[in-house]
């Protein structure tokens, strides 16, 4: 599973469920700052300070509160011919068992479209659109690539990892929900979901 480093205060029992047709460990977050502290589905109010990074170079993204790095993951980036763009963005848009289309390029030219929870469908659970429309931060089957560059520009994290950061910035982002909901995400893979968030998230690709 995943190598995140976290500075949050987690108390998560692990349950699995099948994603994408294969068995992973997803968290079921009591964490998060606050959320303790928080009743289940209560809006917590955007901190200025927190914010999206990821740093290329590294291969790795972080969610920073000011310069205090609570949350490291590694991710896979865009290979050289496919590079993921650099820049500052905002987080709007989150996509749960999103449907994938193959895009009208080149290397994607002989590729199915994948219905939402389908086992080749390489997406899995989440997309979180940074740069709209074609570049978010996504899960993927293909773990092995995380640390690499080995996407088509965008972010690619394990699945565990990618439910974590986008429950994370719906809780702060003004759009929580509580376990129910995330309960039916995770059981019913063909209903897509699509979240705006009131309180949009910054996002630096460096």
């Amino acid at each position: 599973m995943s190598t995140s480093t976290s500075k949050l205060n987690t108390s998560s029992s692990k349950r699995r469920y099948r994603v994408g047709g294969g068995i992973i460990l997803i968290a079921a977050i009591a964490a998060i700052p606050l959320l303790s502290r928080t009743p289940a589905g209560a809006a917590v109010a955007a901190d200025p300070g927190l914010r999206v990074v990821a740093n290329l170079n590294e291969r790795k993204l972080y969610l920073k509160m000011g310069e205090e790095t609570l949350e490291t993951y590694p991710v896979a980036v865009g290979q050289p011919q496919y590079p993921t763009p650099r820049g500052n963005y905002m987080i709007r848009r989150i996509v749960w068992n999103p449907a994938w289309v193959p895009p009208d390029r080149d290397w994607a030219k002989n590729k199915e479209p994948q219905e939402p929870g389908a086992r080749a469908n390489p997406m899995k659970l989440v997309k979180i659109f940074f740069r709209e429309p074609a570049y978010y931060i996504h899960g993927t089957g293909d773990v092995e690539s995380l640390g690499d560059a080995a996407s088509h520009g965008c972010l690619r994290m394990d699945p565990d990892d990618a439910y974590r950061v986008a429950r994370y910035l719906m809780e702060h982002g003004g759009q929580p929900r509580d376990e129910a909901w995330y309960w039916r995400i995770l059981h019913f893979r063909s209903e897509t979901k699509t979240v705006y968030l009131d309180n949009p998230i910054p996002m630096s690709v460096e």
